[in-house]
């Protein structure tokens, strides 16, 4: 299955969903993301580590382990065609401008599913003709 993630923090931080995209994960053949997607893992981790939730061997793990995730993912740039898709996006409906940044890279990329655990942004992709799944 080719999956673009939006919630691929779900993957290395035990919260609501993560079971869920784990279970994405074991079927996914081509992975996508952003731009955005690696340093927004890497916020999420070190906020967890700052809250000492995690510990510094943990993040040190899971950053690691982010990376090896990634490695034959295919990152969508934020090209100019992107930024015009994320502008048309954000007058479609109400939606934050990293997430309608998020769903205009999946729609460059053409994912067989999209996957985010947040609400608004799945009803963005979904006007975007995207097919989603809530985490």
């Amino acid at each position: 299955m080719r999956t673009f993630f939006d919630s691929f923090a779900k993957r290395f931080l035990e919260e609501s969903g993560s079971g869920r995209v784990e279970e994405i994960c074991s079927r996914t053949e081509e992975l996508g993301i952003s731009v955005l997607c690696v340093p927004e893992v890497v916020s999420a981790l070190n906020r967890r580590r700052r809250e000492q939730v995690l510990t510094s061997v943990q993040y040190g793990q899971a950053k690691r382990r982010l990376f090896e995730d990634v490695r034959d993912a295919d990152v969508v740039q934020l090209t100019p065609g992107v930024v015009a898709s994320s502008v048309a996006i954000l007058e479609a409906g109400a939606v934050r401008t990293m997430d309608a940044l998020q769903v205009a890279c999946a729609v460059e990329w053409k994912p067989e599913m999209f996957v985010s655990g947040d609400r608004a942004q799945l009803a963005a992709a979904r006007r975007a003709g995207l097919i989603v799944r809530a985490v």
